[in-house]
């Protein structure tokens, strides 16, 4: 694989710029456009961890999307310096100036919209999808080719992003957000189709894209010359600056969530702040005098394990570029197979699976966090019992109920002409495009929960 082919500036639905645009390259376009799509703007109402809205304000989707976004830009413009200084011999004047001055913002972009295929109420919604599937397959399974029907049952917000991106609505833009090549090669962590989905395979532990996309990821693939594993089922290993993508989110959400649990009262503040301090001085570098000391000048509890969040997440980008460095050659060559954090928690004394540990058995079974994702899965699920049914009758042979549900759908998500699987793509592009407030009040009104006009 050769640095010098690694990147594309070919956009889903266009080509090239049109005149008049060189203001900003194209990856920084990337970033602006995902900034102004609806899609993102959304993601401020999607559960990250906890319940929204509360009297404390914790992540969401989006503000965990911009901070992913931000660790994932230094990341990006440390690595792109360490290919500079050490392969310029083997670059053309054009890699030189991409990994230079536009790798970080590649990697800021597809940190930005890693996220944006999630549905409403965290990993819970994805549940419901892929389990309103499941559970009615003796009556819809009929419906869908073996591939088509695997995209449903296994439903993933990862290959939902790519859709999500990509796709033309109806009386929409060809060609979706229309971003680069490489920013949408840099989020496929599971760069293979459903299934091909097995367990244990790092690039195969979910999938990575709807049979809708299937040529659309091929021709990604194509142009950023990612390596191929197998044709039947397809299969590609990882591109390389996926690793630093998912090592952005990995170190946002092992840090900031122990945050969030600790502004909201669920973490003591000795504990997070020991977790925290295990990790900073895990791999002996680090001036712990020096962090104890400005610790001591701060009074305000909040404020402290603020400091300690920032010391931490710089900690771990630290370590996961130099994990990056020394492995650079087997990531390349697609024979690394181990997420970047698992590799400096080995270096850190475990300090890091401390912290998961720590937060599986008292953040995310929470029962706050639990009793929104009971609510959340309930909810999707319902909202896929009214619409998906319906939608796959033939017209003329919908009840009047069934009628009144599909005039719910907006048109852009409506596919009356076309094959089962592209009308349940239409109710399932609505669905998991809902924030947590429009899916629970939608929920409410079809349930007759609450009745009356609203505008």
């Amino acid at each position: 694989m050769s640095l010098n082919t690694l990147f594309s500036n070919k956009r889903t639905g266009r080509a090239s710029l049109a005149s008049g645009e060189e203001a900003r390259t194209e990856y920084q376009r990337d970033f602006d456009r995902i900034i102004f799509a609806s899609a993102f703007r959304r993601l401020q109402n999607k559960t990250q961890v906890f319940p929204l809205p509360g009297s404390v304000f914790v992540h969401n989707r989006l503000t965990h999307s911009l901070e992913v976004a931000s660790v994932g830009r230094s990341l990006g413009s440390l690595i792109g310096d360490f290919i500079v200084d050490k392969y310029a011999a083997d670059l053309t004047e054009e890699s030189s100036q991409f990994y230079k001055h536009s790798l970080y913002n590649v990697i800021s972009s597809a940190c930005l919209c890693h996220d944006i295929g999630n549905p409403a109420f965290g990993h819970s919604g994805e549940d419901a999808i892929a389990s309103f599937f499941s559970k009615n397959e003796s009556t819809l399974k009929s419906n869908f080719s073996l591939a088509e029907w695997a995209d449903f049952v296994n439903f993933e917000g990862n290959s939902n992003a790519i859709r999500t991106l990509t796709q033309q609505q109806q009386g929409k833009t060809e060609g979706g957000i229309q971003l680069t090549y490489t920013t949408l090669a840099s989020i496929i962590k599971y760069p293979c189709e459903a299934t091909a989905k097995t367990k244990g395979i790092i690039h195969r532990k979910k999938f990575g894209f709807f049979q809708s996309e299937k040529e659309t990821f091929l021709d990604i693939a194509e142009k950023t010359t990612m390596v191929k594993d197998s044709d039947n089922p397809l299969i590609y290993f990882r591109h390389p600056f996926v690793w630093l993508v998912e090592a952005a989110d990995d170190i946002c959400y092992t840090i900031i969530d122990l945050e969030d649990a600790h502004r909201l009262g669920i973490v003591e503040f000795s504990t997070c702040k020991e977790l925290m301090i295990n990790l900073i001085k895990s791999d002996g570098t680090s001036d712990l005098k020096k962090v104890e000391a400005q610790l001591e000048k701060i009074t305000n509890k909040n404020d402290k394990i603020a400091f300690l969040r920032a010391k931490s997440i710089g900690f771990l980008i630290e370590n996961a570029k130099r994990t990056y460095e020394a492995n650079f050659e087997s990531i390349v060559n697609t024979t690394f197979k181990t997420p970047l954090l698992d590799v400096v928690n080995t270096h850190s004394s475990g300090a890091i699976s401390a912290i998961v540990k720590f937060s599986v058995e008292n953040i995310y079974n929470h029962r706050s966090v639990v009793e929104i994702e009971n609510a959340g899965y309930n909810v999707m699920y319902e909202l896929l019992q009214h619409f998906v049914p319906p939608a796959l009758k033939d017209k003329d042979s919908r009840t009047k109920s069934e009628q009144m549900a599909l005039k719910l759908l907006p048109p852009q998500f409506i596919y009356e002409n076309e094959s089962a699987y592209r009308k349940t793509l239409g109710v399932l592009d609505y669905v998991s495009g809902m924030t947590d407030n429009y899916a629970t009040d939608l929920y409410r009104k079809i349930k007759g929960i609450d009745i009356g006009m609203t505008v």
